[in-house]
């Protein structure tokens, strides 16, 4: 018996349900590091700084569905507004799909394991600090978060390892 394909496969980002919306989501924590538009140039810079809300063990929200009360600002992503920004990362899982890519390997619905997206080092775990401790954004500019992960690659075994 074949199985079906996945519904990221089939269906459209606007014609899934929220469940499926929602589980597209890596638990990576890119998107809720702030970013910095100068003024002058229009450019986006990213920061290592987090959102207060951001568990920086776990790279999930810590109020997720009250996000948008303790942090107005915060972007609810949806697939109608999913074309007006431009600063998810080339990791992400919306990001990838709206330009036609398929999911990493390490996409927890691929891998089946919620853990991957930090054992590839695709997380924001370990490399972010709260945004309460951190001072200035411009002191805090980093380029990781805007490119891709130089994830873990699979090992012919099977098994993860980093790659510098």
């Amino acid at each position: 018996m074949v199985a079906d394909p996945p519904f990221w496969k089939v269906k459209s980002l606007a014609s899934m349900s929220r469940d499926e919306w929602e589980s597209l989501c890596d638990g990576c924590g890119r998107c809720c590091l702030h970013k910095l538009r100068f003024d002058e140039t229009g450019d986006l810079a990213y920061t290592n700084v987090a959102c207060r809300l951001l568990d920086l063990g776990t790279s999930k929200c810590g109020d997720y569905a009250n996000r948008r009360t303790k942090v107005p600002d915060c972007i609810s992503l949806t697939p109608t507004v999913l074309d007006q920004i431009d600063w998810l990362p080339p990791s992400c899982a919306y990001r990838r799909l709206a330009e036609g890519r398929d999911l990493a390997w390490w996409h927890p619905l691929v891998s089946g394991d919620p853990n991957t997206v930090h054992t590839a080092g695709v997380s924001v775990s370990g490399r972010a600090i709260d945004e309460r401790e951190a001072g200035p954004l411009e002191h805090h500019i980093v380029d990781w978060p805007g490119k891709a992960p130089r994830s873990a690659r699979r090992a012919a075994t099977g098994r993860i390892r980093k790659t510098e």
